[in-house]
């Protein structure tokens, strides 16, 4: 604890610092003394500016009206505007338990791993120890953008955005006002309370941000099937978030960024409780001179527990009482000048996640403790970076290159029994290796209205600690953790036209190819039993296409995904050759219609659909596809405060979550808020 706070100190003094104008007094001939100031200096709380070929790839950028009007309010569902984006499970950051929240892009999944990288202010936002993203933690009215990139990465953290990269970037006080928030209740009574204020500090700025969310929720389990133990899916999470950026010299300024949250869930039977908690804290240097350069540093620290009930005599029978885990990291970002239409990248990074779990396995019957269990280990990867852009008039060309030194340590397994004996105690073989990755692409600005571009990439993502070590049950299913799991490799390529035939009218369509090679996937070994493996290959192809449409008082924005994905399986996973991976859609497609008919005001709806998909890797359980109905409305009233409607599942729509073998849980019901919102 000593060393964390020492962290936060520091970082906290980082905030602190503000800047005032420079000066100096001359004395001209006459004796009269003139003061004269320097050139103001500007801070933007963000990292270095996006390079010229970011246009070559699949790129799609959501504003903050965009990211906050929403039926739910949750940053899960800013993003599923996006075609491609998709979790793991359709539950959101309410009702689905936070280890299955990994999220992914194209269809690459197989399992809740998140295969897309989530930056926050340029901070891997992963678990260290499951790789899951804490979404709850996310508040979309504290950010100012989020930018998603389809297809893998080679700049930096590259490993790990194997389907892509997802960047969120936090607000400041232009963008957030001086005071803002919103509370609001819904028809269960649950709330939903938010407050930020940010202050101009000479050049620099603080901002300090809160949200809780809390409720009863709904029940997960239909009708039919509900018992007395059944309960409903209740929530209670907060999140905070404590920021601050100065400037340090002409072009220089410093971040400082503290991030705190705590999220508690219950799901389908009483007692069966999780917990989602961490303290983030990094600091950012960004420098905007010739000599442009990224230097980052973060600190995590997150925790996780859960308790598994029994579907059949509804008690615990297992308890993961505690899973501590720690990451650290940072990059170096240096682009040197070497000219007007040469854009150079190059740098190096570093993550390091350590993590173990405690748990202990409970008799169904006798209610006795049966085993106690500790496992863990150590991944760390160090990446070095090189991409270079060359802009040649209406073609721009980009190339870029990523060598990653990856280990695999302390890894251990052990099992006690109620009396402390040893039963299992396994320790297994460190291991490392180098690992290369490219990308490339290029853009022709054909004209004013239309553009061409083409990529392709190659990425890797190693196995999580969760993977690795940690066996999971969602009752009465296990899954086996597997100690030898090798890295995941991405090999893809995509080919785009991006058309704006008039203003404020613009449509992108995308054809893609990805396909992961030795992607981890929860494999069936027998009936209620299976284990993470590396199958031979998920191999995604498909189409993307967005539109956007604004005109006067009108926006519209649509997206629509078709991926047609299959496991490729042999030996042991012959027999979901040719399936599509689980929780995967062949259809995905989304549009909202935005009218602002006056200053202030915004009306929002939201149509979106997902295709059927399956609960397993043989293709014998059945989510039926869904569509649902969101809105949104802010109406002011009087001096900056509003109005705030929202709607979720407006049309009812059964939301099939989870099918195991007829045993369902459900989505979401229909479900409308009321409030105020406010910006002072």
């Amino acid at each position: 604890m000593t060393g964390r706070k020492s962290i936060v100190a520091t970082l906290m003094t980082g905030a602190a610092l503000c800047a005032v104008p420079t000066m100096a007094q001359d004395t001209d001939n006459d004796d009269v003394e003139v003061t004269r100031y320097a050139a103001p200096i500007i801070v933007t709380g963000e990292g270095l500016p996006a390079t010229p070929a970011t246009e070559a790839y699949d790129v799609t950028v959501l504003d903050h009206e965009e990211l906050i009007a929403t039926g739910s309010g949750r940053i899960e569902d800013a993003l599923s505007n996006i075609a491609g984006f998709q979790q793991f499970r359709r539950s959101d950051s309410r009702s689905a338990n936070p280890s299955a929240q990994g999220v992914t892009l194209r269809a690459l999944g197989g399992n809740a791993s998140s295969r897309a990288q989530v930056l926050l202010d340029g901070v891997p936002m992963a678990n260290p120890f499951f790789g899951y993203i804490p979404l709850s933690a996310i508040a979309p009215e504290r950010l100012a953008s989020a930018r998603v990139t389809r297809g893998g990465g080679s700049g930096p953290f590259g490993s790990g955005a194997l389907a892509g990269t997802i960047e969120l970037t936090s607000g400041d006080p232009e963008s957030l006002g001086t005071f803002s928030g919103h509370a609001l209740v819904n028809n269960r009574e649950e709330t939903d309370i938010s407050g930020t204020v940010a202050a101009q500090l000479g050049a620099g700025f603080a901002l300090v941000s809160g949200r809780w969310d809390r409720g009863k929720g709904f029940y997960t389990t239909p009708v039919d099937q509900r018992v007395p133990a059944t309960a409903r899916a209740a929530y209670d999470s907060w999140s905070t978030q404590i920021r601050g950026v100065a400037p340090i010299s002409d072009d220089v300024e410093v971040q400082a960024n503290i991030l705190l949250f705590d999220d508690k869930r219950t799901l389908r039977f009483d007692g069966a409780d999780s917990t989602s908690e961490g303290q983030d804290a990094s600091i950012r240097f960004v420098g905007q001179g010739d000599w442009a350069f990224d230097l980052l540093g973060y600190i995590q620290s997150r925790n996780f527990s859960n308790v598994v009930i029994s579907s059949t005599r509804f008690v615990p029978v297992l308890d993961q009482s505690n899973t501590p885990s720690i990451g650290i990291g940072g990059k170096f970002e240096l682009r040197p000048p070497v000219g007007d239409t040469n854009l150079l990248r190059l740098g190096v990074d570093y993550r390091k996640s350590d993590g173990e779990l405690f748990e202990t396995a409970i008799s169904a019957f006798s209610g006795n403790v049966t085993e106690r269990r500790n496992a863990g280990g150590s991944n760390t990867d160090l990446g070095f970076f090189l991409e270079n852009d060359f802009v040649l008039g209406a073609l721009t060309l980009t190339a870029g290159a990523r060598v990653d030194r990856y280990t695999i340590n302390d890894g251990f397994y052990t099992a006690r029994d109620a009396s402390g004996a040893v039963i299992t105690d396994n320790v297994f073989a460190d291991r490392s290796g180098w690992e290369e990755s490219f990308r490339g692409g290029m853009v022709f600005a054909a004209d004013d209205a239309l553009s061409l571009r083409a990529a392709a990439y190659t990425g890797l993502r190693l196995p999580t600690l969760n993977e690795l070590y940690r066996p999971f049950v969602v009752f009465p299913v296990v899954t086996q953790a597997n100690e030898d799991l090798d890295v995941e490799k991405l090999e893809g390529y995509e080919a785009g036209i991006d058309f704006t035939p008039g203003e404020g009218v613009n449509l992108s369509v995308t054809a893609f190819h990805n396909k992961v090679k030795g992607a981890i996937a929860n494999v069936t070994i027998a009936q209620n039993l299976r284990q993470r493996q590396n199958i031979d290959a998920v191999r995604a192809k498909g189409v993307e296409l967005q539109a956007g449409i604004e005109q006067g008082i009108f926006r519209f924005t649509g997206s629509l995904a078709y991926t047609d994905a299959e496991a490729q399986g042999s030996g042991f996973a012959a027999a979901l050759d040719g399936n599509r991976p689980s929780q995967t859609p062949k259809w995905v497609a989304g549009a909202t219609l935005a009218i602002e008919p006056m200053d202030g005001w915004l009306l929002s709806t939201t149509l979106r659909y997902a295709g059927k998909q399956f609960e397993d890797d043989l293709e014998e359980n059945i989510m039926p596809s869904a569509t649902t109905l969101d809105a949104y409305a802010r109406i002011p009233v009087a001096g900056g405060v509003s109005l705030v409607l929202r709607g979720e599942n407006l049309t009812d729509e059964e939301i099939v979550t989870r099918n195991q073998s007829g045993s369902i849980d459900l989505g979401i019901p229909r479900t409308v808020w009321a409030g105020i919102g406010f910006s002072l």
